[in-house]
């Protein structure tokens, strides 16, 4: 049965520009976002009492899924990145994207609800929202209820390991012209690190000697990654 339909309350503003390199899971990354409201949600009344909780739970929508978008067909088992890439597991003993209704649920702490000229933002740290992702719903983070500390997460028990992110001469030259030139902050730099210290690359791929670019914020990062480290090669603007 079809036919529900939910508003859009707002969308995220986020340094993540592509999928390419988002955390998959939130809080891994302590990037700073955050939701434009929209009409007629973007009322500050809507959020007295907010600034209470610490914690936020957003629902929202895959919305940049061409692969759902484009295969109507129900598909139900798909290959955690966790798992390698290769272990196929039910579709409901994941958090894929790829699932019947394209909805994330996440939790994220809570900066502030500011307004800004006639818009209200609600500014929050951890998501793992791509830029534009529509928002569906903010709730309360309830610890007492939300917070389970004995529960068992399958293969996801532990958090994914990091690796140390190291800058070449070159991507240090770089990273300072682009602060010089407004471009970067240290903040962002070292949100981009952070990113990068979990290996963003698909599991099957493991080639010491390639290249890899990651958009982020309003700058290009290159990187290589061997063994347990990640090589920052590169930093450049965005070009479109």
């Amino acid at each position: 049965m079809t036919g529900l339909n939910l508003p859009i309350i707002g969308y995220m503003n986020s340094p993540y520009k592509e999928k390419f390199g988002i955390p998959r899971q939130p809080n891994l990354v302590q990037v700073e976002s955050y939701i434009e409201m929209q009409a007629p949600y973007n009322d500050e009344l809507a959020f007295e009492g907010i600034d209470e909780f610490s914690h936020l739970w957003l629902l929202w929508q895959f919305h940049d899924n061409k692969n759902q978008q484009e295969q109507a067909a129900f598909r139900p088992q798909v290959r955690p990145p966790r798992l390698g890439g290769n272990k196929k597991i039910g579709v409901f003993a994941t958090r894929s994207m790829y699932r019947p209704a394209p909805v994330g649920l996440s939790v994220v702490q809570l900066k502030e609800v500011k307004k800004v000229g006639k818009s209200v933002r609600v500014y929050v740290t951890g998501s793992d929202l791509l830029d534009g992702t529509p928002i569906i719903d903010i709730k309360p983070y309830i610890r007492y209820s939300d917070a389970v500390l004995d529960a068992r997460s399958g293969y996801a028990q532990q958090e994914p390991k990091r690796k140390q992110v190291l800058w070449t001469s070159d991507a240090q030259q770089h990273e300072l012209y682009l602060m010089q030139q407004s471009h970067i902050t240290a903040q962002m730099t070292e949100e981009l690190e952070q990113v990068l210290s979990l290996d963003p690359r698909p599991a099957y791929q493991d080639d010491a000697d390639r290249v890899y670019k990651l958009r982020f914020a309003a700058v290009d990062a290159a990187f290589k990654v061997e063994a347990d480290v990640v090589h920052i090669t590169g930093l450049t603007v965005c070009t479109k």
